[in-house]
């Protein structure tokens, strides 16, 4: 045993000195040999290296997202290193109430499953090569690498890798903290390895109990939330991709963007706030959108106003071929012409509900607008945005969560004159909520519904006074359109008569030349 212990001591000595040699001379042969040399070296270290590598990267070939793999490994791996790793990151998680740690670049965890011991380590490989790179840090390659001894190679390949995935993704959930995205400009990418979101934590406290809207249409659309989550064998088996879309339209301040984030807390989703100008053309929005997770509330707010998604065509602009005389200001100011958004309305609807769209599952996709008539039909066409959503002006049953949500208030004397206001007056959700807000410690409930009730009489005496203004301008503008019909009437009797005189007035002329001649031929007056 001692003497077996000795040649495996010695080979391993021989190895790391015969290695070391290697990458010494290695770079003094030409690159054609090198590889000739590498592939026979392999075959040797093969025959007396007992261990088994398998790599896990962070990107594989030309995906444009990231591996889930990776990420299971990621999660799996930090409980691994937080207990042996000596070289740590850390990351706040959960409000910033707590670390999670994970291993450093180039260190090594130990593992063991059934019996079989693996080593874990941490890589990031930058490339040396001498092309020209676009981007900093684009050649960066991360990665994991396991190594196992080849008689357990069986059981990692068959057995311990998905038992790691699996542990990893519970992991993560356990960990997982809800974000709220927004695209980074392209520029920032640094190439499609970069990352193409910002993020920050998501920490709105809206619900749907606390959304001040019809009880009725409140119930409806969390039962169409909850059916979704819920379906994914449902679309599976009728041949959709798993997606769902909504349309949130109506006036400022009746709560768009609140109910997208009662949406995501009932859901448990990220949230994806797309801005639309920040996005040079399809191919990125494509890229964009492929790189948001499942699980995911992906939102375009005032869609109406990102960019014009008419779906009329620009006409091409001429080459200007006089670049060379420009002066660096025009330059400057053309160069900044071209960086607009190329985004088109076929670019958006195939993203949205094309063949891309099936590129992961369990999303919805939100769009916000205050003019819904101004979006091209194909745009908000039901397969598209399945269900539409008006959000419309405080109604009572708003007004009593709204009282409830700020004054802890479900009844009160005041309520039945405020119904027969909120009936008689359109105010958004957002200023009945200001005026029940207590502006100070003194002020009570009744303080509060009082001042709210002024402000709807204010509201009601300033639509009276519009409406009275308006049919007052109406009634002169249509005064004024009868007085010019009766005066284009007179001109017209009047040019018609001077016509008819006109027309006698010839008449008589001609009969008058005919009688001269006649004079003059015969010298004769009758």
């Amino acid at each position: 045993m001692v003497m077996m212990g000795e040649i495996w001591s010695h080979l391993g000595s021989a190895m790391a000195t015969f290695m070391f040699i290697y990458a010494m001379v290695k770079q003094f042969f030409p690159y054609n040999l090198q590889g000739y040399l590498e592939k026979y070296f392999q075959k040797l270290v093969s025959f007396v290296y007992p261990y088994v590598e398998i790599t896990f990267d962070e990107f594989s070939g030309e995906r444009m997202k990231r591996s889930e793999v990776y990420s299971a490994i990621k999660s799996y791996l930090s409980g691994k290193s937080s207990a042996s790793a000596k070289r740590l990151k850390a990351d706040s998680m959960n409000n910033n109430q707590s670390v999670v740690l994970t291993m450093d670049y180039n260190e090594e965890v130990t593992d063991e499953y059934q019996g079989a011991k693996v080593w874990w380590t941490a890589s990031r490989i930058i490339s040396n090569s001498q092309r020209i790179a676009w981007y900093p840090n684009d050649d960066e390659k991360k990665l994991y690498r396991l190594t196992v001894h080849k008689r357990h190679r069986e059981l990692i390949t068959e057995s311990y890798i998905s038992h790691v995935i699996k542990e990893g993704k519970e992991i993560a959930t356990r960990n997982r903290q809800r974000k709220l995205y927004s695209n980074n400009p392209s520029d920032n990418w640094y190439g499609y390895k970069r990352s193409k979101w910002s993020n920050v934590a998501f920490e709105h406290p809206a619900s749907f109990d606390t959304l001040a809207m019809d009880s009725n249409l409140k119930e409806e659309i969390m039962n169409d939330l909850i059916k979704f989550i819920n379906g994914k064998d449902y679309y599976a088996r009728i041949g959709k991709a798993w997606k769902r879309g909504y349309l949130l339209y109506g006036p400022p301040g009746t709560g768009k963007s609140t109910m997208i984030a009662a949406m995501a807390n009932l859901l448990d989703y990220d949230v994806y706030d797309l801005e639309l100008t920040a996005v040079k053309d399809n191919t990125e929005l494509r890229r964009l959108l492929i790189d948001t997770s499942n699980k995911s509330i992906v939102v375009i707010e005032d869609i109406d106003c990102s960019l014009d998604l008419t779906g009329q065509r620009e006409k091409k602009k001429e080459k200007d071929t006089n670049d060379e005389k420009m002066n660096p200001v025009e330059k400057k100011a053309k160069e900044e012409e071209k960086k607009d958004s190329k985004v088109t309305l076929s670019g958006l609807l195939n993203c949205i509900d094309g063949l891309w769209s099936a590129c992961g599952g369990e999303r919805i996709i939100v769009f916000t607008t205050n003019y819904v008539d101004k979006l091209d039909p194909a745009l908000i066409r039901r397969g598209r945005m399945d269900k539409h959503i008006e959000m419309s002006y405080c109604c009572f049953d708003a007004f009593k969560v709204l009282a409830k949500n700020y004054l802890e208030i479900d009844s009160h004397p005041l309520f039945e004159e405020i119904e027969t206001l909120l009936g008689e007056i359109k105010m958004t959700p957002a200023d009945v909520a200001e005026n029940l807000m207590p502006k100070s410690d003194y002020d009570k409930e009744e303080t509060c519904f009082n001042r709210l009730i002024e402000a709807l009489k204010a509201a009601k005496e300033e639509a009276i006074k519009k409406a009275e203004e308006e049919a007052r301008a109406k009634a002169e503008k249509e005064e004024k359109e009868k007085q010019q019909s009766i005066k284009e009437e007179k001109d017209k009797e009047q040019s018609a008569k001077q016509d008819k005189n006109d027309e006698t007035s010839a008449k008589e002329v001609k009969e008058n030349g005919v009688a001269a001649k006649e004079v003059q031929e015969n010298g004769v007056i009758h």
